[in-house]
């Protein structure tokens, strides 16, 4: 391997440098064409530089090369067997692509280049989790506690795997010694306080658990600049509420005239509503059918649509008259862009007549996806708003957005909710597109009945694999937040949970009642 002398010979080079740190650059500002001709020229003359693979790698998958990407990813982990966190970087990048075996190996690459690392230990047990392996995932931390007996992170996730057992009184146990030693760590600080709450609730102790989610989120709200989160949050929601205000029922018509940009074999349907609705599960039991290819908060058309046509952080902002005017070509690039992401998964090549995104999120702009894709069938997930409110507080953050941050509060998650649902209720207005709403109240109480009739909509007939889908669902990795949830059979307790934390909701009572109203939850 030649990674060290290639890195000290390009670190003699001052314009080699200056190259370097433009690549980066341009990978951060989004150019990854213009990134990719410097990476390739920098690898003709350092191919042994492993970080220079991996950040090719980024780049190509940034422009959708994805077999460059793969190739890239895995010269990189080649050319750096022992270097621990590179592989766990690499590993990470590999399972946003989902390239699922490649993560994987990674991650046990890592942990056999250092036994003793915690980083790698913990990386290898949170992959084993999402594949289910819960006794293997335990056996990792476990082996990394015999090392490191009082590390934080390896006992607080040892509480998480124990609840994901069932085995509550026991990580309760181990979080109430964690929160009572403090930790210099942020990180494991709200982590284990945010589980000590969903342990307590588990248990039936509400009242306490509402107190520890609140400290939980305090703590993390103290590692971000929320000022900053909430301010870029509230300019994108004016925004999009001024362009929706603009548009007219005619106008929305007229899209759907003008037809789709380019031609495609499938029809796509978007599952949206707002997260915590019941999206997941609606979709595993779309998704068994075999007409349907279902995929799981894919970052499609948010990379390559919303951050294109609306980025969230730009002072620029897209009017209704913009997007009226878009016109056949950029509309085409932007289809195509699409569903090139898409489908970049190996499991995508498939004859199925109905193409499933299913991501609550980007219900937020559900007027590009109109605007874009006209013939989109769109299915929107509904569920008692107040329940909505007390799961997503719930929600543990990985990763703070200007979106999510707005969960660490209940008053900014009740605010939240608003927001989206009014996007839905706005274009519900307008009309002019194809769309039907679900309770998840319905799924619960009759799953083929309300099933049959989502199916149908997409232009299919009601399969029977699909009241089996937890069968398939167990044999997928998925990004939900829930996907642990949907292997389990359907389940009535999480009905009326809000009734449980009435006391804890009073404040935004007033805000949701509204949405309850609209949706027929009052």
């Amino acid at each position: 391997m030649t990674s060290d002398r290639d890195r000290d010979k390009l670190e003699r080079s001052p314009q080699d440098v200056g190259k370097w740190k433009r690549a980066q650059q341009l990978v951060m500002s989004g150019r990854n064409d213009a990134a990719l001709a410097e990476y390739r020229d920098l690898l003709a003359r350092y191919p042994g530089l492993a970080q220079l693979w991996f950040e090719n790698g980024i780049a190509a998958a940034g422009e959708l090369q994805f077999a460059a990407a793969d190739e890239s990813f895995l010269k990189a982990a080649e050319l750096a067997p022992r270097d621990v966190d590179l592989l766990v970087l690499i590993g990470q990048q590999q399972h946003r692509l989902r390239r699922f075996d490649h993560a994987r190996t990674c991650f046990e690459q890592a942990v056999a280049a250092e036994p003793a690392s915690v980083h790698a230990r913990l990386s290898l047990a949170a992959w084993l989790e999402r594949e289910r392996k819960l006794d293997a995932a335990l056996a990792c931390v476990d082996e990394c506690l015999a090392r490191h007996p009082r590390d934080p992170q390896a006992r607080s996730f040892r509480a998480f795997l124990l609840q994901r057992q069932g085995r509550n009184e026991d990580a309760e146990k181990v979080l109430r010694e964690l929160v009572k030693e403090g930790s210099k760590d942020p990180s494991v600080e709200f982590s284990s306080k945010h589980l000590l709450g969903v342990v307590l609730d588990e248990l039936g102790h509400h009242s306490e658990a509402w107190r520890w989610l609140v400290e939980s989120k305090a703590a993390l709200r103290r590692t971000a600049d929320m000022a900053a989160f909430e301010k870029m949050y509230d300019r994108a929601d004016r925004q999009r509420r001024e362009l929706l205000s603009a548009l007219t029922p005619d106008a929305v018509k007229r899209w759907a005239t003008e037809g789709p940009p380019v031609p495609h074999a499938q029809q796509l349907a978007f599952l949206g509503g707002h997260p915590r609705s019941g999206t997941t599960l609606l979709e595993q039991i779309l998704g068994a059918h075999p007409g349907v290819l279902g995929f799981d908060e894919p970052e499609a058309f948010v990379l390559e649509i919303s951050n294109r046509l609306a980025p969230m952080q730009a002072d620029r902002k897209l009017t209704a008259d913009a997007l009226n005017r878009l016109g056949t070509t950029a509309r085409a690039n932007l289809a195509q862009r699409y569903f090139k992401s898409l489908l970049q998964e190996p499991a995508a090549a498939t004859d199925a007549r109905v193409l499933l995104d299913k991501n609550p999120s980007p219900t937020a702009w559900l007027h590009l996806w109109l605007r874009v894709f006209p013939e989109l069938k769109v299915i929107i997930a509904l569920r008692d708003p107040r329940d909505v409110a007390v799961s997503c507080f719930f929600q543990n953050m990985n990763g703070l957005t200007a979106t999510n941050a707005n969960f660490l509060t209940i008053e900014r998650t009740a605010r939240h909710y608003a927001d989206l649902m009014d996007v839905w209720l706005r274009m519900r207005e307008l009309g002019g597109f194809e769309w039907i709403e679900t309770r998840y109240e319905d799924v619960v109480a009759n799953l083929e009945a309300e099933g049959r009739r989502v199916t149908q909509f997409t232009g299919l007939d009601w399969h029977p694999s699909q009241a089996n889908y937890r069968d398939a669902a167990a044999k997928k990795i998925l990004h939900a937040p829930t996907y642990h949830d949907v292997t389990k059979p359907v389940y009535r307790r999480a009905i009326g949970r809000w009734e449980r934390y009435a006391a804890e909701l009073a404040p935004i009572q007033e805000r949701l009642e509204p949405y309850c109203k609209a949706f027929g939850y009052a």
